[in-house]
């Protein structure tokens, strides 16, 4: 195994040791408090009705519970132990053997499954512990001739991000390959190469310098205003770099990369 998984399975194992000392998931993180992902979920939840789902990159199953809400099937893949377990031991039982929800040990890179296995491959953030091109071979190996790529990702151009995450690279809360593997506009133009349909849509821009203070009193409230701002900033297309998150949705698999 390459050297930069191992370091990656081991921050996502460390990670998962952190999360059952504590309550929440990775970092306090509540999907729903952003409106990148509640946006993720309004698109994705219809995409994902009655199909097989293929959670890509499922870490501690945070998406999990919303995918098989819509889905017919679903199946979440990682290659870290730990954040495997943690996903298992959030569902009951029940579901696990009936076999609506799984949870497997496997590379993203070199995925295990048959060619055309699933209608929708949801990424909630994975690619930045990959190799974008060979992640993308693999959805598109095992998507079917009419499947969608539905996801979320950090994006790579704005300043004070990438500040912060050479700091969090310094500190120890990313792992170097994470914090210099962000998606960016090449990244959605490979995307582009490989899918005859793809959508992206912006988010949070104003509402990146609200995310410190979310805890303290008025906050949410704060938070809120800021992303509601960031809707009329992504209206003009120069701004839209500079997000730091971009959901996306990609459609009619032309190759296989």
């Amino acid at each position: 195994m390459e050297e930069r998984k191992k370091r990656e399975i081991a921050y996502y194992d460390e990670a998962a040791e952190r999360l059952r000392a504590e309550k929440g998931d990775f970092e306090g993180f509540s999907p729903l408090a952003l409106s990148s992902y509640r946006f993720l979920y309004k698109v994705a939840g219809p995409l994902c009705a009655g199909k097989k789902v293929l959670d890509y990159g499922c870490g501690n199953g945070v998406h999990a519970a919303f995918l098989a809400k819509h889905a017919s099937e679903v199946v979440g893949v990682d290659l870290s132990e730990g954040a495997l377990e943690v996903a298992r031991k959030r569902y009951p039982s029940t579901s696990l053997r009936a076999g609506k929800i799984q949870f497997l040990k496997m590379d993203c890179e070199a995925m295990e499954f048959a060619d055309h296995s699933f209608d929708v491959v949801f990424d909630g953030g994975t690619f930045s512990s990959l190799d974008f091109e060979k992640a993308l071979a693999e959805i598109t190996r095992v998507l079917r001739p009419n499947g969608v790529l539905v996801g979320i990702e950090t994006f790579g151009h704005n300043p004070f991000a990438n500040a912060k995450r050479v700091l969090n690279r310094i500190t120890g809360k990313r792992t170097a390959w994470a914090a210099s593997h962000i998606v960016t506009k090449r990244e959605i133009e490979i995307l582009r190469q490989s899918f005859g349909q793809v959508e992206v849509c912006y988010f949070h821009l104003i509402s990146l310098f609200a995310f410190p203070f979310v805890s303290l009193p008025g906050g949410k409230f704060v938070l809120e205003l800021a992303q509601l701002l960031d809707k009329l900033v992504f209206a003009i297309p120069l701004f839209r770099t500079y997000a730091f998150k971009v959901v996306f949705v990609a459609g009619d698999v032309k190759k296989n990369i």
